[in-house]
C-alpha cells in the first residue's frame, strides 16, 4: 500500500520551488550578462531580451517567495518566522540557509530596483545591478550546502554547468568596461591638451 504523501507536501513544494528559483536566477543572470556584453546586436533583439530578463527575474522572485513560505510550513523543518527572515538564525545548516536568505534579499533588492532606476540614476543602477552575479553565487552555495538533493549528480550538473558561460560573460564584461574606461580617459587627455597649450602660450 502506497504511503500518504501529505506529510511531505510542504517539503516537496519547498524542494521544487527552490530548484525552479535557482534555475530562473541562472537564466536571468545569463540574460543580463548577454545584454551587458552586447554579444547579440541584431535589431529588435535587445528589447526582447530586456522584456524576457524582466519577466524571468520577477517569476524567479515569486519562486523564491514560494520556497520560503513552503519551508515555513514544513512540519519537519519548523524554521519559524525568525529563522526564515533573519540570516543564520535557522538551526538547520545555519551557514548555508543564511546565505540563501541573503541571496533572497539581494535578489528582491536588485530585481525591484529596475522600477526605481530613474530615481536613483541609470548609471548607479547599472553599477548596483552588477551584483546580480552575487545572487547566483550565493544561490548556488545555498543549494549545494542546504539542498536535500545536493549529493545527487543531476542537481550538481544543473547548478554548476551554467558556471562556465556565466564566468566567461562576467570576465568579458569586465574587460569591456576597462576598455571603455581607457578610451574615455584617452579622449579626456586629448581634449585637455589644447587647453594646456593655450595656457602655455598666454
Amino acid at each position: 500500500m502506497a504511503k500518504d504523501p501529505t506529510p511531505y507536501l510542504w517539503w516537496l513544494v519547498g524542494r521544487a520551488s527552490g530548484i525552479v528559483a535557482i534555475g530562473l536566477v541562472t537564466i536571468a543572470v545569463l540574460l543580463g550578462l548577454t545584454m551587458s556584453t552586447r554579444l547579440l546586436r541584431r535589431p529588435g533583439v535587445g528589447r526582447t531580451l530586456v522584456r524576457l530578463h524582466e519577466h524571468v527575474a520577477l517569476v524567479g522572485l515569486g519562486a523564491i517567495g514560494v520556497h520560503g513560505l513552503a519551508l515555513l510550513a514544513d512540519p519537519w523543518l519548523r524554521p519559524g518566522v525568525r529563522g526564515l527572515l533573519i540570516p543564520f538564525a535557522m538551526t538547520y545548516r545555519p551557514l548555508f540557509t543564511g546565505l540563501g536568505i541573503l541571496a533572497g534579499y539581494l535578489a528582491a533588492l536588485l530585481g525591484l530596483s529596475f522600477y526605481a532606476r530613474r530615481r536613483i540614476g541609470v548609471k548607479l543602477w547599472r553599477r548596483l545591478h552588477r551584483a546580480t552575479v552575487l545572487v547566483w553565487v550565493l544561490g548556488v552555495v545555498h543549494t549545494l550546502g542546504a539542498g536535500s538533493d545536493a549529493a545527487t549528480q543531476w542537481l550538481r550538473a544543473f547548478v554548476l554547468a551554467p558556471a562556465i558561460p556565466i564566468v566567461y560573460l562576467a570576465v568579458l564584461r569586465m574587460l569591456q568596461s576597462r576598455r571603455g574606461d581607457a578610451r574615455r580617459g584617452a579622449r579626456t587627455a586629448r581634449t585637455s591638451r589644447p587647453a594646456l597649450a593655450e595656457e602655455g602660450t598666454s
